[in-house]
């Protein structure tokens, strides 16, 4: 299905006290990746428009955290039905800002609904545990809210990324304030209707649109206690290392340059088709998707599968486009440079025609690289874009310590038939997700999803039931009634 584009500028809101208003900072366009056109505009927010925000969500968060967690979760089920309702709408609008096919707009969404599955069956989980420890004496612990908690998602994803956090978030008690990406802003005002139409009180929720001074007022505020970041390394770098200096909790993820293992063994098709839509899935924009093929042994015939179907795709329709002009050039002087420095071009996406109409928007092909040096750009840089590096390797040996090289530590992902090499892959990969015979490892709920290394600032990670004590804290009570005949060191 074509995504559909809004005709004329669509005026993005800040969603503030349950109502959308406009801010009064910097103007910004939005741009469709598809044609190049203005698809929507905003006003960035001020420091003092944060701080009014954040004050309001401090007073509706007191009585949402009163509120029992059933009925918490009430709000978010509702949640659900409204968004699997509007889950085409939201695709088509999603996908038109920031470049993905209609079906990779589905899918995303749907991914972030299977988080906000696993915040509602937190009513059913064990968030407390009372013990008798000793004659008469019982403790017990209680999961209890921070606060005010803030998140600022990248453009890649509108809609999953922020609903890794939102719906754990709020269903934990919080008040959550949202900063979407400048490029992709859209779907933030359909989540907060959404959520509007759910009934969460107002200002339990809040969107805040803007650009870094909207990001740095929002870590400032002494009332926002935890912050979540998505993006680039350098960035969250920085905002990992502002909000810890104030004293606060910050979880950012950061770049990657996965690397896949192709083993000899590899079943041909299986390993064609899973590396190819790695590299080319939402045009390789995305912080899963393979950038270096570790080629070990004779794989030319798996190379050539992941060739043939790359090389099929059309644009427009199987791949979307690069966010924006200034990536797409950066594209182009890599591969050139690839090219430089004694890489083959075995499929050159620079060649790749644009879908019929849609010739100012930013387009690439998948591209293969091949004989691609250890330690050169293409093989170290996170590019951002369906360009696949092969490195050509002896052994598993080479090529994991090849891989171990790199400073990002998000995935690693092995095609083999034996399950001896699997493992060995396995235990030697510095990455916090790893897959067997799967282009893009990202676990299912309730395994959580995060990297290690210079792929992720803070500890724990954003999904699953690691990111429950990033968004909570956990009060343990200690209780006795009566004084006892026996004595111990607790009486």
């Amino acid at each position: 299905m074509s995504v559909k584009i809004p005709v004329s500028p669509l005026v993005c809101l800040n969603f503030v006290n349950g109502k959308f208003d406009k801010a009064s900072g910097e103007k910004y366009q939005v741009l469709s990746p598809y044609n190049g056109k203005v698809i929507g505009e905003f006003n960035a927010s001020t420091a003092a428009e944060v701080n009014a925000a954040v004050a309001s969500a401090k007073i509706a968060q007191k009585e949402w955290a009163a509120t029992p967690l059933k009925e918490r979760t009430k709000v978010m089920f509702n949640f659900r039905q409204i968004l699997l309702r509007d889950m085409d709408e939201i695709a088509h609008l999603k996908s038109s800002e920031s470049g993905k096919s209609f079906a990779e707009g589905k899918a995303g969404l749907a991914k972030g609904i299977e988080v906000l599955e696993f915040a509602i069956a937190l009513q059913n989980m064990d968030l407390g545990g009372k013990v008798e420890v000793s004659r008469g004496v019982s403790c017990e612990y209680r999961r209890e809210a921070l606060g005010v908690v803030a998140n600022i998602t990248p453009f890649n994803f509108p809609a999953m990324v922020p609903m890794w956090t939102i719906p754990i978030a709020l269903t934990l008690g919080n008040a959550y304030i949202w900063k979407p990406s400048e490029k992709t802003p859209l779907t933030s005002m359909k989540i907060a209707q959404a959520l509007k139409e759910a009934g969460l009180p107002d200002g339990v929720f809040q969107v805040l649109q803007g650009g870094k001074e909207t990001v740095e007022a929002i870590i400032d505020n002494k009332d926002v206690k935890a912050v979540g970041f998505v993006g680039s390394t350098k960035v969250a770098k920085a905002v990992f290392e502002r909000g810890t200096q104030l004293g606060k909790r910050v979880l950012a993820l950061g770049g990657a340059k996965n690397h896949i293992v192709l083993l000899p063994d590899a079943n041909p098709e299986l390993s064609g088709m899973g590396i190819s839509d790695s590299f080319t899935g939402c045009a390789g924009q995305r912080c899963m998707a393979a950038a270096v093929l570790l080629a070990v042994g004779d794989v030319d015939k798996h190379i050539q599968k992941i060739y043939e179907r790359a090389s099929s795709l059309v644009l427009g329709q199987d791949m979307g486009a690069i966010i924006t002009k200034p990536q797409l050039e950066f594209l182009n002087k890599a591969i050139a440079n690839a090219e430089k420095a004694g890489a083959k071009v075995l499929l050159d996406g620079r060649k790749a025609k644009a879908p019929a109409g849609m010739e100012q928007g930013n387009w690439i092909g998948p591209t293969i690289l091949d004989n691609v040096s250890p330690g050169s750009e293409a093989a170290t840089l996170e590019l951002f874009g369906p360009i696949l590096s092969i490195i050509r390797c002896k052994d598993i040996s080479q090529a994991m310590e090849i891989e171990n090289s790199i400073e990002y530590g998000n995935a690693c992902s092995v095609f083999t038939s034996s399950g001896n090499l699997a493992e060995k892959v396995i235990r030697m990969a510095s990455t916090g997700m790893v897959g067997v015979n799967v282009g893009v490892p990202v676990p299912r709920e309730p395994f959580s999803f995060g990297g290690v290394n210079a792929s992720k600032f803070g500890h724990g990670d954003i999904t699953g039931h690691q990111s429950l004590d990033f968004w909570s804290n956990v009060k343990k009570v200690t209780v006795k009634w009566e004084k006892q005949d026996d004595n111990n060191w607790m009486s």
